[in-house]
């Protein structure tokens, strides 16, 4: 049985802040996509809630991180992003809970999004190839950030020094999702989520795969999510309204 078709993300929004565990996460199935919402104006950020400093064996936590940090923001510039932060947390080890639902909100209030956008958090990425729990942490604690920051009576000692709630966030969308059912035209902007993958090539080294070709890797994703789209190129993603009683 063919996959079901795909429906088209809607893109009436102007402000979106993304939340992934690691640098390099937004570049395995993404950065296409931001790509495409900078070209069309739209300002995106990126949130990095650790800087992967246990993602390479043969380098130390405490050269890998600056290392990866640098990748990182080498690769938002490529796909039009200039606002990078990392949020400092650990890598490896990410627990879903209270103090990581606090860490989001608060880049959530700071940065005022209107979409959020997040790594697959589901068990797997479709079939028995199994999900890493940083993300599965991640993307389950940015559904309940998102919500708590709207609300000013939860996490109250961030409302300091002007800051206040923002409940404007009315999407999430979850890449790599094995239940996505919308997707994003990446046709016209592949190459620079290629190019922004390239740039992480150090951790790329770092994790000894053989003769991974970046290009190679995106395109079997992205041209088989394009023609449930009906287009080329293509990132799908799960989408969640974020609206009351959601």
């Amino acid at each position: 049985m063919e996959p079901a078709p795909l429906e088209i993300v809607p893109e009436d929004w102007d402000r979106a802040l993304c939340v992934v565990a690691h640098p390099d996460d937004l570049e395995f199935g993404a950065a296409a996509a931001v790509a495409r919402w900078t070209d069309q104006g739209k300002t995106v950020g990126y949130a990095m809630v650790t800087s992967g400093e246990a993602g390479i064996d043969g380098m130390h936590p405490d050269e890998c991180g600056p290392l990866r940090e640098r990748e990182e923001i080498a690769s938002a510039h490529v796909v039009g992003v200039d606002h990078v932060e990392f949020l400092g947390q650990p890598d490896g080890v990410l627990e879903y809970g209270v103090p990581l639902r606090a860490v989001i909100a608060h880049a959530v209030r700071r940065f005022r999004p209107d979409v959020v956008v997040t790594g697959n958090f589901r068990d797997t990425w479709g079939g028995a190839n199994l999900n890493q729990a940083d993300h599965i942490a991640v993307g389950r604690a940015v559904l309940d950030a998102v919500r708590d920051a709207g609300n000013r009576w939860v996490f109250t000692d961030q409302l300091t020094g002007g800051l206040e709630p923002w409940g404007g966030v009315g999407t999430v969308l979850a890449f790599g999702s094995p239940d996505a059912g919308h997707a994003v035209d990446v046709t016209d902007t592949f190459d620079r989520g290629v190019a922004s993958l390239e740039a992480h090539s150090a951790y790329i080294a770092g994790l000894g795969w053989d003769d991974f070709d970046p290009r190679e890797f995106l395109e079997g994703g992205a041209r088989a999510t394009g023609q449930r789209l009906g287009t080329t190129f293509a990132a799908a993603f799960e989408r969640f309204d974020m609206g009351w009683g959601s």
